[in-house]
């Protein structure tokens, strides 16, 4: 009996059509298989450190500091005329180990938390064909301007897949998270990601770097007892991050921690350009502390004229305490 998947568009697919799109036993290793990945031209001109030798990864292979300046910006495809930037995402069950004493089974994109940070640019036709291997209903919402019938509310069951389809619009820092209900616990177990809608004429060179925020509701009384940065609790704060001394730094930053009704966050020793939502080319205001609901996210743009270690956090204590800290280890150009 051949495989089908049901479509979000009312379409089916038998297993002729999932060979040519490759699903069939797509897992893990085939969806992060997918994508080529394009130069960024803000990224090119940045020195940027190498990855520590000694950084450690989790047992799945996870490593924050490779997350940290990853960006996917998938395949880019020509079809009738028309230029289309295709992604692949899984969704799936994975078991982490968030500290000594804490395993938790998360729900996620592609094998990782947060999930893939997407790129693409204005105006780009983005195509992103969705896989649920995750075990319960989900589904893909997109922050940003489409149509309803992407807009992702639909739940896709276990073991079906579907296809989101829209003009990449407008530019600024995006989020794709599961909508399925109770929406809370999807994005508390994971379910989230990144989407960077790029502005037609770039941004100036920066050393650029993703930092999402989130929080683990590890035994289910609706209350986060750990969080984290980039989805391991503390990993920044054992493994600081190596930056060079008066290179611009872009750091989209995102809050995703549910429970909580606003996190801030804050660098020491210096002040940083605010970029609300991305989605202006010139900064609003010069802070060292910004404040953000679940979901805001913003860019933030500054240099370090000194050498040393820098501690970043949100200025809620206990929150940093319970694993939401790190370090930017500045270090000479020379």
């Amino acid at each position: 009996m051949p495989n089908k998947f049901f479509l979000s568009k009312s379409k089916t697919w038998n297993r002729r059509q999932l060979l040519k799109w490759g699903l069939t036993g797509a897992g893990t290793a085939g969806a992060a298989a997918v994508g080529l990945h394009f130069a960024s031209r803000s990224h090119s001109a940045a020195r940027v450190p190498p990855i520590p030798p000694s950084d450690p990864s989790d047992d799945r292979g996870l490593q924050p500091m490779t997350v940290l300046r990853d960006f996917d910006y998938g395949t880019l495809k020509r079809e009738n005329g028309r230029n289309i930037r295709e992604f692949r995402i899984t969704a799936q069950n994975t078991t982490i180990q968030l500290n000594r004493a804490v395993v938790f089974n998360t729900w996620n994109f592609n094998n990782r938390i947060p999930g893939p940070t997407l790129r693409a640019k204005q105006g780009d036709f983005v195509r992103v064909v969705f896989l649920n291997q995750g075990g319960h209903s989900h589904s893909m919402h997109f922050h940003g301007i489409h149509p309803t019938e992407e807009d992702g509310v639909r739940p896709i069951r276990h073991g079906a897949a579907t296809v989101y389809e829209f003009e990449a619009k407008p530019y600024g820092i995006h989020l794709y998270h599961c909508h399925a209900e109770p929406v809370t616990r999807h994005i508390g177990k994971g379910l989230y990601g990144m989407f960077i809608i790029d502005p037609p004429q770039g941004r100036p060179p920066a050393d650029e770097m993703v930092l999402v925020m989130g929080g683990f509701d590890v035994d289910e009384d609706k209350h986060n007892e750990l969080y984290a940065f980039n989805g391991l609790p503390d990993y920044y704060h054992m493994h600081p991050i190596p930056v060079y001394q008066n290179q611009l730094i872009r750091l989209y930053l995102l809050n995703m921690i549910e429970l909580d009704p606003a996190v801030t966050f804050h660098i020491h020793a210096n002040f940083f350009k605010v970029y609300p939502t991305g989605m202006t080319l010139n900064p609003s205001h010069e802070s060292d502390v910004i404040t953000m609901g679940t979901a805001e996210r913003h860019i933030l743009e500054f240099a370090y004229p000194y050498t040393g270690k820098y501690m970043f956090h949100p200025h809620q204590d206990a929150i940093a305490e319970a694993g939401c800290m790190g370090y930017f280890d500045v270090i000479s150009q020379a």
